[in-house]
């Protein structure tokens, strides 16, 4: 049976109050066309900004109440007669949505149905502040391009190869029945990408392929890759567990909670101070959560600055051990993500630890900064790989390849 030919793609990002797009022409390279954001929906003086390929941009306030009408405006830009990249909405093939949570019963990226629209309903307990403003990204697509497929990339889709002795937490079983209660892992749609475009940068059959990737950003995780599926992740039921990341604590006690509770704190109040008001930012006083920032006031001598510094690279470090036993020594250590593909300095101080597994860094190849790159010595047993991620890309082909059966 022949296959659709699919040119135009377009990508949706829905958080709460934005939009992030980006349309591809992936019948030419894969090239994108266009690219912005919708900010402030539902919120004063919504904003979007729209970028060509070719560096012509203009951000504008917009009069909006909604993700339909966001989308709506969107629409009318890709095809406006000054800036626009379309001539009309028809040339859009095919529309791939990132949505955070597909639960257990989504392993993998579909095209959206009334069936699969119940079940990214399902998962709004666990993912209430994401998932709703997906399915109002799919919803509003729908009514702007109606008869336009539609596919459902989900974030967690990509760890649900984790065996049970890892995706499951030593709870009684009935609560994992009843409530879902489980390790579901996040950012899979870059970890997929990194592993895929690792394989070929060592021109490795990627079913024989065991590396350790970290997707380092704002929001951190690592991934132990088993022949190209997921053997274990640091996320767990939410994108808190793991990492020390910006705002988020990562590894954490549970009892806190409950202590927490106990001293007359609320839940939602807890929720924020875990999610929005700990990591770097909580640990730290120069009030940012931003890497760069905490790097330059660790430089000059700020103390609470070293420890939440020292605290990102010893949860790190502790997790890329673990994963190289789970692993049975692995072939490399990548590092992608805002801070893995940009921060010589956070890479350097990382595998400066790793050197008891076999990981000596090259300190001329670490100066890169948004390639791929190997940054360890040769003779490293085990290499250090810099892999840009494009997690957009990742939605896209996945949409060309379900939406054109």
């Amino acid at each position: 049976m022949n296959k659709k030919k699919l040119e135009n793609v377009l990508v949706i990002n829905c958080g709460s109050s934005s939009v992030k797009f980006e349309i591809y022409n992936m019948t030419d390279g894969e090239k994108v066309l266009a690219k912005g954001l919708v900010e402030r929906i539902g919120l004063q003086e919504p904003m979007l900004t729209f970028k060509r390929a070719d560096g012509k941009k203009q951000s504008e306030i917009i009069r909006i109440k909604d993700h339909k009408e966001a989308l709506a405006t969107v629409c009318a830009k890709l095809v406006d007669p000054e800036i626009g990249v379309l001539k009309s909405l028809k040339e859009v093939d095919a529309i791939g949505h990132r949505v955070l949570h597909g639960g257990s019963k989504m392993t993998a990226s579909t095209l959206v149905t009334e069936a699969v629209k119940d079940k990214i309903r399902e998962c709004f307990p666990l993912g209430p502040l994401h998932n709703p403003a997906n399915l109002a990204g799919i919803l509003a697509c729908e009514a702007n391009m109606p008869g336009v497929p539609n596919v459902a990339v989900f974030d967690t889709a990509f760890h649900q190869t984790m065996p049970p002795e890892y995706a499951f937490y030593a709870i009684p079983r009935e609560i994992y029945e009843k409530y879902d209660v489980r390790k579901y892992g996040f950012h899979g749609t870059s970890h997929r990408y990194v592993t895929q475009a690792t394989a070929r940068f060592l021109n490795r059959d990627l079913n024989e392929l065991n590396i350790i990737t970290c997707h380092l950003g704002n929001g951190s995780s690592c991934a132990a890759i088993k022949h190209g599926k997921v053997m274990d992740t640091s996320m767990g039921l939410t994108p808190l567990q793991g990492l020390v990341m910006g705002t988020r604590c990562g590894d954490i006690d549970a009892a806190v909670v409950l202590y927490l509770i106990r001293q007359g704190m609320d839940v939602d109040a807890i929720d924020k101070l875990l999610n929005k008001q700990s990591g770097f930012l909580g640990v730290t006083d120069i009030h940012s959560s931003d890497m760069r920032d905490l790097i330059e006031a660790k430089e000059k001598g700020n103390p609470t600055a070293q420890l939440a510094f020292d605290m990102f690279l010893a949860r790190l470090t502790s997790y890329i051990g673990s994963y190289f036993v789970t692993l049975q020594k692995p072939e490399a250590v990548v590092f992608t993500g805002g801070i893995g593909e940009n921060s010589a300095y956070v890479r350097e101080q990382v595998i400066a630890r790793l050197g008891v597994l076999g990981c000596v860094l090259d300190s001329e190849k670490n100066k890169v900064t948004g390639k791929a790159c190997l940054i360890s010595t040769n003779d490293s047993p085990l290499k250090a790989i810099v892999m840009p991620t494009n997690e957009e890309l990742m939605i896209a082909r996945d949409t060309v390849a379900i939406a054109s059966e």
